[in-house]
């Protein structure tokens, strides 16, 4: 992928899947920032991510066959482990001495929390942002898990999530808000590891969805890469919702969604809030890709006022960290707290 400051950032994890889509003894060919990777999970349940193509003449390893511990090449036989060693040469005879614990494919670091499948791309994990832990989640699965590829590169989808004022322009539904439905607020924000958060408040009552939950209290998070989390609490219960984009390539990126909640009626209603789920992603899919037209023509931009705040401390956070990295120094947050305010 390109290395300029509007490419991903390498030395990071990123969301891979759902677990529920990786089972066990399968793999699937999945492409993430321009790399073509086989991600798998063993017979005993461990996930692990190789680079897709055989050392040895190139087919990639998708073709192949897995016995739910090591990928044999749809070629030739070789056979490796979910480290990528090498494990077996078919060919070789017994004269024949090669040490083939020496051959190896790209193994990347792949973990499973909370029910989702992350992969690092750097060389080094030490230092970088752990993998996001949801708060009060513990070792729930999620409840409802959606995806969604769209065109666009992934700095206008990160954009996207942490825009505050396209909701009465692009997310205009009977169950969402209302057409015209425009009113000022202000809320606090502070420096949150990796990122920011927008502290605990009352939604806007001009949100249909939250009015449905009584009063609630809802806190969002963004952190680097492209993660955004919210917590919202009413009375005893919770629901918390994850929303991760992963660049598959310069020009495309995947939208990623899991929810999870210890409200028991929800359960009843799913098909409802997936439909409703999906119809918000679709609604953010098709903008950015009508902003991707636009862009082809190399505008010039202007990001205006408190509204867009946001974003310019996504750039900042962003340029921090690759900097940090580059002269191996800690990471120093260039968020300051200050409250926000903008129309919508």
């Amino acid at each position: 992928m390109a290395t300029g400051s509007s490419a991903p950032l390498r030395e990071m994890w990123y969301y891979a899947v759902a677990g529920e889509r990786l089972r066990p003894g399968r793999t699937m060919p999945k492409t993430m920032l321009g790399e073509h990777l086989l991600l798998g999970r063993t017979a005993d349940g461990e996930v692990f991510a190789l680079k897709d193509v055989c050392p040895h003449r190139g087919i990639p390893l998708r073709f192949g066959q897995f016995d739910g511990q090591e990928v044999e090449c749809r070629f030739h036989g070789w056979r490796f482990d979910r480290g990528g060693r090498c494990t077996a040469i078919p060919s070789l005879t017994s004269e024949q001495k090669l040490d083939i614990g020496k051959i190896k494919v790209k193994a990347y670091p792949a973990r499973e929390v909370q029910g989702n499948v992350w992969v690092y791309f750097g060389d080094e994990p030490k230092g970088a942002p752990e993998i996001p832990v949801l708060p009060e989640v513990g070792e729930r699965m999620p409840g409802l898990i959606e995806t969604l590829a769209a065109n666009c590169a992934i700095d206008e989808a990160v954009f996207g999530q942490m825009d505050p004022t396209h909701n009465p322009f692009v997310h205009v539904s009977w169950w969402w808000r209302r057409p015209g439905s425009i009113k000022e607020k202000a809320k606090a924000f502070a420096a949150a590891p990796w990122g920011f958060t927008m502290l605990p408040h009352e939604p806007s009552d001009n949100l249909s969805a939250y009015r449905l939950l009584g009063k609630p209290v809802t806190q969002i998070f963004f952190r680097l890469p492209s993660t955004r989390i919210e917590h919202i609490r009413i009375g005893k219960h919770w629901i918390v919702t994850l929303n991760a984009v992963t660049p598959i390539n310069d020009t495309q990126i995947e939208m990623n969604y899991a929810a999870y909640w210890n409200i028991g009626w929800i359960k009843p209603f799913l098909p409802v809030f997936h439909y409703a789920l999906r119809t918000f992603i679709n609604q953010d899919r098709r903008i950015l890709e009508m902003q991707t037209e636009g862009l082809k023509d190399d505008p010039s931009l202007m990001l205006v006022n408190d509204a867009d705040i946001q974003a310019k401390w996504y750039f900042r956070l962003k340029a921090e960290y690759a900097r940090a990295r580059d002269e191996g120094r800690p990471f120093v947050n260039p968020v300051k707290d200050r409250v926000l305010h903008w129309r919508s």
